[in-house]
């Protein structure tokens, strides 16, 4: 299993506590105390496993067809729909795709599409829980705005991470002026979470998924761009 750089001290505190742990059940076990030690031993590995989970970074296989736009994030589709947006350079109407990440799920995210980064926004906020219909307003939220090309096209795109109620640490070391490959891991929210996706409203996007589905950052495709259909 492959754990996230962005998990370094989490997961580096929690392999520390559960050796401790281990020689402690390793010293019972000596002394006779069975039941204690094998009590301690399972809790260490548990917590092991846990935090790991929560910092994993799988490997994804990247659709080679760049007119595919992949989801930023691994969850559940909650919400499909139109809203005004005003992030330079996106200013207007775009369609929003919010994607619910539980704590089970891999929360490091990943660049849709090919894309430059032309403005980042923090937004101090409250930590509702990311299922609550205002938390996409009210919570601590992070902005992503740029620039995608997809071959000689380009169009405003827009990623923002929100934080949860147990999700307390948006991580997004991105930079304006940095452009990120298409499927790229560029930053993660810790533990449960929402992230949106914003594209243009326009007959050129193709959404494929519907509120419900389980997507995967990097691999599941989120809507098909058709540059012909905006002519």
């Amino acid at each position: 299993m492959t754990l996230t750089k962005y998990g370094i001290r989490e997961w580096g505190m929690a392999t520390i506590a559960a050796a401790v742990l281990v020689i402690a059940a390793a010293w019972m076990f000596f002394i006779q105390w069975q039941i204690t030690a094998t009590v301690i031993l399972v809790i260490a590995i548990i917590m092991w496993i846990g935090i790991a989970g929560f910092f994993r970074s799988p490997k994804r296989h990247i659709p080679e067809d760049i007119n595919l736009i992949l989801s930023p994030a691994d969850g559940t589709v909650k919400d499909i729909e139109e809203v005004d947006f005003n992030v330079e350079p996106f200013q207007g109407r775009a369609l929003r795709v919010g994607i619910f990440l539980s704590v089970f799920n891999v929360h490091v995210n990943r660049a849709p599409a090919e894309w430059s980064v032309s403005n980042k926004i923090y937004r101090e906020g409250r930590y509702l829980d990311a299922r609550h219909p205002e938390c996409a307003r009210e919570n601590e939220a992070m902005t992503l705005a740029g620039t995608a090309s997809i071959n000689q096209n380009t169009f405003p795109m827009a990623v923002r991470q929100i934080s949860g109620a147990i999700a307390r640490r948006i991580v997004c070391p991105v930079q304006p002026g940095e452009q990120i490959k298409r499927g790229k891991i560029y930053g993660m929210i810790k533990f449960g979470s929402r992230t949106e996706l914003y594209l243009p409203v326009s007959d050129q996007f193709k959404i494929n998924v519907k509120i419900g589905d389980k997507v995967k950052a990097g691999s599941s495709v989120i809507a098909v761009f058709n540059p012909q259909n905006g002519e």
